[in-house]
C-alpha cells in the first residue's frame, strides 16, 4: 500500500464508475487525487466522493470538451499541487443505434466527449507532466480509458466503436512521440470489457426502450453467457490496471493497450 504516495493523479470522469474506482484506488496507494467530472462543486455527490476518499482529494468542474476549462483545470492543479504525475482520461458517453438512422448531431457529440475529452485532457497536461516525470525515475503517466469496443465491433454501437478505436490510436502515437523526443511520459490505453456501471446500463436501457430486449437484466445475462469468465467485470478490477500503469510496476510499459475483459476478445 502507499505505493503512489507524493504522486498527484487526475481523473476524467471521477464521480462514478470506473473513474470513480480508479480515484479510490490511488488514493489508497497514497496519492493526491484531483477529481474532474461536470456536477457542481457544491452537489451533494461531489461533497461525498471527496469524503470518502479523503484530505487528499479535490474537485474540478471541467466540461472535457472545453479547451478553456482544461486549462482552468491546469491553472487550479499546478496552483495547488505544483506538480501532476497520473492522468487519467476517463471521461466518456455511449450512443446506441443503427448507423442509417444515427443523427449526425449524436455523432458529433460522442466524438466530442470521447476523442476530443482525450485530446485537451492531454494536450493541456503535458507540460505539467513532463515537469513531474523529470522528478522521478521512471516518468509521468497518461492512461487513457479505451474499450474492448476500440478493438473489435458491435452491433448498433459504430459511433462509440469509433471513438475508441481513436483513443486507442491516438495514445499509441503520444506514447511514441514522448518516448523519441525523451519527454518522460508513458503513455498506455485500457480497453475494459462489460463493466458494471452507470454508463453500460444507460446504454442497456436504450436497447429495452427500443424494444430490442425486454429488461436490462436480460442483457446482462447474455453478455455474462457470452463472456468467458461468466460475468461482467466490476469497476475495481479495471482500477486495478489503472493502478498498475501509474505505477513503477510498468515502468518499461508505453504505447500498449492492456485488455480486462473476461476473455471477451480472446474468442
Amino acid at each position: 500500500m502507499n505505493r503512489l504516495t507524493g504522486k498527484v493523479g487526475l481523473v476524467s470522469g471521477g464521480l462514478s464508475g470506473i473513474g470513480y474506482a480508479v480515484a479510490e484506488r490511488y488514493a489508497a496507494e497514497g496519492a493526491a487525487v484531483v477529481l474532474v467530472d461536470l456536477a457542481d462543486p457544491a452537489d451533494a455527490k461531489v461533497k461525498d466522493a471527496l469524503g470518502r476518499l479523503g484530505a487528499g482529494a479535490s474537485y474540478v468542474r471541467v466540461d472535457v470538451r472545453s479547451e478553456e476549462e482544461w486549462q482552468a483545470a491546469e491553472r487550479i492543479v499546478r496552483g495547488r499541487h505544483g506538480r501532476l504525475d497520473i492522468l487519467v482520461n476517463n471521461a466518456g458517453i455511449d450512443c446506441v443505434g443503427a448507423v442509417e438512422s444515427l443523427e449526425m448531431s449524436r455523432w458529433r457529440n460522442i466524438m466530442s466527449v470521447n476523442v476530443d475529452g482525450v485530446f485537451l485532457g492531454t494536450k493541456t497536461f503535458t507540460p505539467l507532466l513532463a515537469e513531474a516525470g523529470k522528478k522521478t525515475r521512471y516518468g509521468s503517466s497518461v492512461i487513457n480509458i479505451s474499450s474492448i469496443m476500440g478493438l473489435v465491433g458491435y452491433t448498433d454501437t459504430s459511433a462509440y466503436n469509433a471513438s475508441k478505436g481513436a483513443v486507442r490510436l491516438f495514445t499509441k502515437a503520444i506514447a511514441i512521440e514522448f518516448a523519441t523526443k525523451r519527454t518522460p511520459i508513458r503513455a498506455n490505453s485500457i480497453h475494459p470489457g462489460f463493466v458494471q456501471t452507470p454508463l453500460l446500463h444507460t446504454g442497456m436501457q436504450r436497447w429495452v426502450d427500443q424494444g430490442v430486449f425486454k429488461s436490462t437484466q436480460e442483457i446482462v445475462d447474455r453478455i455474462a453467457v457470452a463472456t468467458p469468465n461468466g460475468r461482467l467485470a466490476e469497476p475495481s478490477e479495471i482500477a486495478g490496471a489503472a493502478y498498475f500503469l501509474a505505477s513503477d510496476d510498468s515502468s518499461y510499459v508505453t504505447g500498449s493497450e492492456l485488455v480486462v475483459d473476461g476473455g471477451w476478445t480472446a474468442q
